[in-house]
């Protein structure tokens, strides 16, 4: 499935592309990810359902202009305008990392409804933010003049550190990628720079507001966010069910795909039975 469509929105390119027929599915990414960790499991389920793939304004294969921010706040305010446009009525969402505190937001702060919400290993609620990213967010604008050799070799280190198993070198190729050269590498601090844990507490006032089935996913092994975030994010929503899969780390896709799979399919089986 590729991402062959583009949304424009205030100066932003945003890549998406959508196939299969049945409900609606959209995937929401997380950093410093994009939609190529959907995809195979978005192009598993198009035989049952219609799925959504975007990238993200910084991220992938959408835009990376440095005059435009890509905090929560702006996230939120794409995925809805993007949902509109769409013209989807209460979408299945499935989200993880950065990609739980955007679908959150546009739910709980922008309105918008889905029918279901599954949280994969997601940023949702604080404390967050690595040891790197607070270096980051401490030294503007530093790192991106790094010589790129450096810069990649931190990246690779960065994202091999978010799977339990280890990744395979032509997986890590395709997720550090779109971080290299003179844009992906700005883009690659920026994002991290941009990131604002003032939306997340505002997120965490509101979670209790949450009505619809939710589902929260998380590898038992995730170094990035560790389990217990996801016991505590259960407390917080009433509807909530949690269930941790053994042998994950945060890149829960490349760990354990099959199990994710089994997850998603068994949770969108159940969901779609109970709203028809």
């Amino acid at each position: 499935m590729e991402l062959s469509e583009r949304f424009e929105w205030q100066g932003r390119e945003i890549a998406w592309g959508r196939a299969g027929v049945g409900p609606a599915v959209v995937f929401c990414h997380g950093t410093p990810f994009s939609s190529l960790l959907w995809r195979p499991f978005a192009d598993a389920l198009s035989r049952d359902f219609t799925v959504h793939l975007w990238d993200m304004p910084g991220y992938g294969r959408s835009s990376k202009r440095a005059e435009h921010p890509v905090d929560f706040g702006v996230q939120a305010e794409v995925f809805t305008a993007l949902l509109a446009h769409w013209g989807l009525n209460r979408p299945h969402v499935i989200a993880h990392d950065f990609g739980g505190a955007v679908s959150l937001r546009t739910h709980l702060t922008m309105g918008v409804g889905y029918a279901s919400l599954m949280l994969v290993d997601v940023v949702a609620i604080p404390p967050s933010g690595s040891p790197f990213f607070k270096f980051v967010q401490a030294h503007p604008g530093v790192l991106d003049q790094l010589p790129a050799y450096i810069h990649t070799a931190i990246v690779r280190t960065y994202i091999q550190g978010a799977s339990h198993r280890g990744l395979r070198d032509d997986d890590l190729d395709s997720l550090v990628q779109p971080w290299t050269g003179q844009n992906g590498q700005s883009a690659f601090y920026r994002q991290i720079a941009d990131y604002d844990e003032r939306f997340l507490e505002e997120n965490e006032r509101h979670l209790g507001r949450i009505d619809i089935p939710t589902r929260i996913v998380w590898g038992a092994q995730d170094a990035w966010i560790p389990a217990d975030i996801a016991q505590r994010l259960q407390g917080l929503i009433p509807t909530a069910e949690l269930s941790l899969v053994e042998g994950a780390g945060h890149l829960i896709h490349h760990d354990a795909p099959v199990a994710l799979m089994n997850e998603i399919r068994t949770w969108l089986s159940h969901v779609r039975d109970d709203t028809g």
